[in-house]
């Protein structure tokens, strides 16, 4: 096994469900979509720009720029 870190992170519930129900068929994980979207971040200068940029959601109990 890679080397992992476990950690904690609050997510918004609604937003949640709404990722299950689209995973269902195509078994993609939270913890997989976590790990691309970290590696795009870290890596894709676009990506980050988008995430960074994105202001759509609500406060889920994290620190937001």
């Amino acid at each position: 096994m890679k080397d992992t870190t476990l950690t904690t992170v609050k997510i918004l519930s609604d937003l949640y469900k709404d990722f299950k129900v689209l995973t269902v068929q195509d078994k993609m994980s939270l913890q997989c979509l976590t790990n691309r979207a970290l590696y795009l971040y870290v890596h894709d200068n676009k990506f980050k720009q988008q995430i960074d940029e994105n202001t759509n959601l609500a406060i889920s109990g994290s620190i937001i720029k």
